[in-house]
């Protein structure tokens, strides 16, 4: 794995903060100043002159703007427009996650500070951008819990909105053996809450076995079908698979525009079945060649056994997170985390020059050149190759 994709799995991490909030406080001093000197004598301006202009020299930070703590994020102004990307199709896409030695989020870099390679092969950074952009989330809800688990993550569901903003939009799905959409995509929260307040999760007993399939699926279900049956009859012995419900969430995500961020979020104990349909290769191809990134929470046993792969498998190949939540608290807090960090992420764009076209899959690494910081993007895409 690239240095670049080095998770820092159950770290705490603070939010992305008003990034120009110092820039903002000295733009406004210096419309004041000028509405003062307009309206001052000749003697007044001379002395405001001599006070120096409010941008301070780089090693005399002002004193009105002490160091602070990164803080979170607050919710789009409403009324805001999603941002725009006029982005050709032959450039590849790449948020990027920038972390400090404690694991706090760094967004006071440049478009300078950036290094892109594909293939080894150095790139120009074409596009740039650090402010937040709208999410289109799948909520990916594991539905086939251990009782206390299973009621744990039930209190917990309406929490998600909180991290929402008025541009994003989301859609609820359960999985076990088959995944089943609860909502489709929407942005009014009152609905979506309504929903996840009804919600009621699967559950299994100490000791009993989970849930499986024992009925095909029912082909008058008011559920969307994408690529992998969404409903059944639950009784009997243990099945999950993971591997289908993130292929099913990837492909709701697949034709959402490309100015929106695009997240799949799992809450689950990270078991996953042996009888997938889709393989995780196919699974990672569809994610990454629709720039959709994977982060999870694991519950139950994943909070006692991290070496659980199923999840950490996609959050590594598509340059997202993992976090552990043993509490309903801390699964909140994981709530608001992960969306205000997606939001946050800088947005890179290239054009590739120089490497193997013919070559389906391109390995990709981003790099800072400010010493001392970890990078998290995604590992690589997919480009289409014309079959002969």
């Amino acid at each position: 794995m690239h240095p670049a994709t080095q998770l820092l799995h159950g770290r705490p991490h603070l939010l992305y903060g008003m990034m120009a909030k110092t820039k903002v406080e000295c733009g406004e001093r210096r419309a004041l100043r000028i509405s003062s000197l307009a309206a001052a004598l000749v003697v007044a301006c001379v002395t405001a002159g001599s006070a120096g202009p409010p941008d301070q020299s780089p090693g005399t930070p002002p004193a009105q703007a002490p160091a602070q703590q990164p803080q979170a994020a607050p919710p789009a102004p409403s009324g805001q427009q999603p941002r725009t990307l006029h982005l050709r199709v032959d450039q590849v896409l790449v948020p990027v996650l920038v972390r400090n030695a404690s694991g706090d989020p760094v967004f006071d870099l440049g478009k300078k500070d950036f290094r892109i390679f594909d293939e080894d092969l150095e790139q120009e950074v074409e596009y740039f951008a650090n402010d937040p952009f709208p999410l289109s989330v799948v909520f990916l809800v594991d539905d086939d819990l251990p009782q206390r688990s299973a009621e744990m993550v039930n209190r917990s569901l309406s929490a998600v909105l909180g991290g929402m903003a008025e541009a994003d939009e989301m859609a609820v799905v359960k999985f076990a053996e088959y995944p089943r959409i609860v909502a489709d995509f929407g942005s009014n929260l009152d609905k979506l809450h309504d929903v996840l307040k009804r919600t009621d999760l699967e559950k299994h007993y100490p000791g009993s076995a989970s849930s499986t399939m024992t009925l095909p699926p029912n082909p008058n279900t008011n559920s969307q079908e994408i690529g992998v049956p969404v409903w059944g009859q639950v009784t009997g012995a243990e099945s999950k698979d993971l591997d289908d419900a993130v292929l099913f969430a990837a492909e709701m995500l697949r034709p959402r525009p490309r100015e929106r961020r695009k997240l799949v979020l799992i809450v689950s104990d990270g078991r996953n079945s042996h009888n997938n349909t889709a393989t995780f290769q196919q699974v990672a191809r569809t994610l990454l060649s629709s720039d959709i990134s994977v982060y999870g929470i694991g519950v139950s046993q994943a909070v006692l056994d991290r070496k659980r792969a199923a999840i950490a498998r996609y959050v590594d190949v598509t340059g997202g997170d993992i976090f552990y939540a043993a509490s309903q608290h801390g699964l909140e807090e994981d709530y608001a985390r992960i969306l205000e960090e997606l939001r946050n992420r800088y947005t890179l764009a290239y054009t590739p020059k120089g490497t193997d076209r013919n070559k389906e899959y391109h390995q990709i690494e981003v790099r800072v050149k400010r010493p001392h910081l970890k990078v998290t993007a995604r590992d690589g895409y997919y480009v289409l190759v014309a079959k002969k």
